[in-house]
């Protein structure tokens, strides 16, 4: 019996544990990165584990979330991540360089090597066949120290693509396809491997596209075969060096498999307020429209543009409608700007960003009050644009173009014959925006700078014999970490700086949660199905600790945000019954009798309600590594244990 590609890589990077599903595997990292809103808080936990260097292929340190520098704080936090990238042995990756993955993507990432990073779309590497992890800043800091990234070992799951995309219809559409037939719970504790005739017809961006927003579906990961498109991908990049022919074998076996013909999709929109709220573009019909965004690290790469450049071409944008671009690299805005598809964008009445991620996380370009906003990006979670009752669809490119002339959501098959863009044969080469860290032997001499917004990250303890304390927050189902962590401009440039977060904590579910939790001092919250899903953030796990957040009881958990609590030293249980779920108020009194000495040695855990005088059981499945990071109050704790 033969291995999916997936499985190939796994095998050639395990470092402990065994490939049976679910059971744990620590695997050897290659290649790691990090952006500025979870780098910060990344480099302090490398720098508490005392490692020199870091011990890496490569590392790359992105700035490309927090560039808007309304103040001191986003350019003392650049300021610091260069200094820590100079002395560790750390590329640094300027601000204007472009969004991590897509300067990843094109000057980095290798078929077949192995990559973490404190960003959930770090999965867009799959499109080169990488096998790609988003991951909490802690696991990227041990990996970065040499130490194994741990995972369940997940399912296997082949979606076979047949067929060719019609005229207008493009890779966003596949993976709004996937989410459809999946959802956003479908991907959990598995990775997707395209497979097909089809998918020699998609390009490495197009590819890229449908594995950054693998993330969508809960996914591990996603991965596509490195074929000879890969190769003439990476020979444009001037690295037909890094090439590696990578497939599944022929006789591989799959948990689940799926089939989709591209010849027979259309035109989609992701509604308001969730990924895989999926219809056809003409079967939602022409709303007005506000708003329009093109970019982030899903669909903003060169032949992306360059589509939307030549649907503005001689157009106006609609005079109801603002129109916002973001190209995804410097090597992007510079061939736009050599070939005259910037001109063409600009004269249209486009409204050019810099290259970084800005409005897919709320900074900057959030839509009018009850505003629709169609984007290009890889989440409408209520409230992410920075608009409360903002009503955002996530479209394709074209879609976005095509809806900005006319001014109401516009199915882009009504344009008539397809622009044709051809990805070049060479892309412009230009490197001077990544910095290399200093000599191995000049390192010392490296000063590291830091500003007075960067606090120290909170301190976890060992975990208690029994934790008895308030329900303080009840919440529903498909919590996200923006929920849980908001971002925006408001609030992001004091990522380094968890006690000034605290006060945000929930804020979109209960503004009075951070306050209760201070009178309090510690709680207990209590969640639906999905709880975490969404972004990598750890700060969703830092600042619940740092508000005296002892365990969270849920439904179901996302696979990185419950790999954050742990790390945290939060307790993250799920219900045995979800009808158990229903029994529980919020303030309610809840005590968790030997709470450590079932963690360690695995056996029943009892949640008591005090208040209603019930009782019933739940779970928190954990490897031995995980029960020990518990019991010691976290991974750093643990971490410091082990190499004492």
């Amino acid at each position: 019996m033969g291995d999916t590609l997936a499985q190939k890589i796994i095998k050639a990077h395990l470092l402990s544990g065994d490939t049976a599903v679910g059971s744990e595997i620590g695997l050897k990292i290659d290649q790691t990165l990090t952006q500025d809103a979870t780098g910060t808080m990344a480099y302090l936990e490398f720098e508490a584990m005392g490692v020199p260097r870091v011990k890496t292929e490569r590392s790359v340190a992105y700035i490309d979330h927090n560039t808007l520098q309304s103040g001191f704080e986003n350019a003392d936090d650049h300021r610091f991540i260069q200094s820590v990238a100079k002395k560790h042995g750390i590329y640094f990756s300027r601000p204007g360089n472009g969004i991590c993955h897509q300067v990843h993507l094109e000057r980095f990432g290798k078929p077949g090597k192995t990559l973490i990073g404190s960003d959930s779309h770090t999965p867009t590497g799959g499109g080169i066949g990488m096998l790609a992890f988003g991951a909490g800043g802690l696991d990227v800091a041990v990996a970065m120290g040499g130490g194994p990234y741990y995972i369940s070992m997940p399912k296997m799951v082949r979606i076979t693509l047949s067929g060719k995309l019609r005229p207008w219809v493009s890779a966003k559409d596949v993976i709004l396809e996937v989410l459809r037939m999946l959802s956003v719970k479908g991907g959990v504790g598995k990775i997707i491997e395209y497979a097909g005739e089809g998918v020699k017809s998609l390009t490495v961006p197009e590819r890229a596209t449908i594995t950054n927003m693998g993330a969508e579906l809960g996914a591990t990961t996603s991965i596509f075969p490195s074929d000879e498109v890969t190769r003439e991908f990476l020979k444009a990049q001037g690295r037909e060096e890094d090439w590696a022919a990578l497939s599944s074998d022929e006789d591989a076996t799959y948990d689940e498999e799926y089939a989709i013909d591209l010849s027979s999709l259309r035109p989609a929109a992701a509604m308001p307020h969730s990924p895989d709220n999926v219809k056809a573009v003409e079967d939602i019909g022409k709303i007005k429209i506000d708003q329009v965004c093109i970019g982030s690290c899903t669909n903003s790469s060169y032949l992306d543009l360059m589509r939307v450049a030549r649907i503005l071409k001689g157009k106006t944008v609609h005079p109801d409608v603002s129109l916002s671009i973001a190209p995804g690299s410097k090597q992007v805005y510079n061939m736009l700007a050599k070939n005259g598809a910037l001109a063409d964008i600009i004269a249209a009445g486009a409204r050019v960003l810099e290259c970084a991620c800005g409005p897919c996380i709320g900074m900057g370009q959030s839509p009018n009050s009850g505003g629709v906003s169609l984007r290009t990006f890889n989440r409408n979670f209520e409230g992410r644009s920075g608009t409360a009752d903002g009503k955002i669809y996530l479209v394709s490119p074209e879609t976005a173009a095509v809806s900005a002339i006319a001014g109401v959501l516009t199915d882009p098959r009504t344009l008539g014959e397809m622009v044709s863009i051809d990805l070049p044969e060479e892309f412009l080469i230009n490197d001077n925006m990544v910095l290399a860290p200093a000599p191995v032997e000049e390192m010392d001499k490296v000063e590291i700078l830091r500003g007075p917004n960067i606090k120290p990250f909170p301190q976890s303890e060992p975990l208690a014999d029994t934790i008895a304390a308030k329900a303080l927050l009840k919440v529903g189902d498909n919590i996200t970490t923006d929920h849980i962590m908001p971002a925006g401009s408001k609030i992001l440039p004091y990522r380094s700086n968890i006690p000034y977060l605290s006060q945000f904590c929930f804020g979109v579910c209960d503004k009075e949660f951070p306050a209760r939790c201070k009178e309090e001092g510690k709680g207990i919250v209590v969640g639906g199905s999905n709880y975490g899903q969404g972004s990598s953030r750890e700060h969703a796990a830092l600042v619940p600790l740092y508000l005296g957040v002892k365990a969270v009881i849920a439904k179901s958990f996302a696979r990185i945000h419950a790999a954050n609590l742990i790390n945290a030293g939060i307790v993250p249980l799920t219900f045995e019954k979800d009808a158990d779920y229903d029994g529980i108020d919020q303030m309610d009194e809840l005590r968790l009798p030997e709470i450590r000495k079932a963690i360690a040695e695995g056996g029943e855990i009892v949640v008591e309600n005090l208040t209603k005088g019930t009782k019933f059981p739940v779970r928190c499945e954990l490897s031995k590594r995980q029960r020990e990071m518990l019991l010691a109050g976290g991974l750093l704790n643990y971490t410091k244990l082990q190499a004492e």
